[in-house]
């Protein structure tokens, strides 16, 4: 099979495209013959070293996958050959991936597999953070940065879904308007200087309830002088580069909450969540309520050329890769 590896950690354009051995599944685990993969920016962190986690080289990369069962470890039972799947599983930048079992879903007849494959960590992680950290309600203004970007787009969506009043902030009026069409009721440029005092203006001088934040850095800084009090500004990743701090007097006096949302230590230590919320997820896609934004598709052999777009802000919504 084809396949993307690292050898050495390094830019995208380093990776190798390399002819390998079909892989085996092992008990509790299946093999997906590929049909779309999508792409995040931690992807890029990976390939470079610079993420938490390290995988042991060589590796491939790419973590969101869909497709077709086509081999089954021993003692899986829920799949079966031929089904339209979507897992979450280091390897999918490639025509095969292996996939635990248990991290592996049937999709919905109506999704499809760019769908499929876009939908899977970003979803997952705007849901836990808005319902289980936030505890977002309804009438609540939520501020979504970086909200033409994969997880952005569907933390907007989904606040929508939830009842709340969208704004989101992007860096061009392209990306904007992708927003506004994905369900913010308003765009900022965080470009503009006056992004914060605009936040403040639309939430008639009370500021943003729950901020969601996967950029960091100075977008960080900024958002606690725009939060409302008793608000809760999320810490979703640090997309910007740098890893912000912030005054614990600020956080005193704004009665204010600052929460992590780390999707994946949340399933170390709650196993079930992820099929619970899977769950819920597939039945708001089915009743309309949303949509994966692919904006952005590929052929596999142009993986390293869509990682450098991702990289230089060149996308907006979910990039995927295709097999077909």
């Amino acid at each position: 099979m084809k396949a993307w590896q690292v050898h050495q950690w390094c830019e995208p354009e380093a990776l190798q495209f390399a002819e390998l051995a079909l892989p085996e599944p092992q008990p509790g685990e299946v093999r997906i013959r590929n049909r779309a993969a999508a792409l995040n920016f931690f992807d890029i962190l990976q390939i470079q070293g610079k993420y938490q986690t390290k995988p042991p080289l060589p590796f491939i990369p790419g973590a969101e996958v869909a497709g077709l069962v086509d081999a089954i470890g021993e003692g899986v039972s829920h799949l079966a050959i031929g089904d339209a799947v979507h897992a979450s599983t280091l390897g999918a930048f490639a025509e095969y991936t292996i996939a635990k079992a248990d991290r592996t879903f049937v999709t919905p007849a109506s999704m499809s597999f760019d769908e499929a494959a876009a939908m899977y960590i970003v979803y997952q992680t705007s849901y836990f953070a808005l319902t289980e950290r936030a505890h977002l309600h309804a009438g609540e203004w939520l501020l979504v940065h970086s909200g033409a970007g994969g997880v952005g787009s569907a933390a907007v969506q989904l606040g929508k879904a939830f009842g709340a009043k969208i704004i989101a902030t992007a860096g061009s009026q392209q990306k904007l308007d992708f927003c506004l069409a994905q369900g913010a009721d308003h765009a900022l440029n965080y470009n503009d200087d006056g992004w914060v005092q605009a936040v403040k203006t639309l939430t008639g001088g009370r500021g943003a309830d729950v901020i969601y934040d996967p950029v960091g850095g100075d977008v960080f800084d900024l958002s606690s002088k725009c939060i409302a009090s008793a608000g809760r500004l999320l810490v979703i990743g640090f997309a910007g580069g740098r890893i912000p701090t912030i005054a614990a007097n600020r956080i005193l006096l704004k009665n204010m909450s600052v929460v992590g949302c780390f999707w994946g230590g949340h399933l170390e230590a709650q196993p079930p969540y992820l099929a619970a919320s899977q769950t819920a997820l597939f039945k708001m896609y089915e009743d309309g309520l949303i949509k994966p934004a692919v904006a952005y598709r590929y052929p596999l052999a142009q993986a390293a050329q869509a990682l450098r777009d991702l990289a230089d802000r060149k996308t907006y919504g979910k990039v995927v890769l295709t097999m077909e």
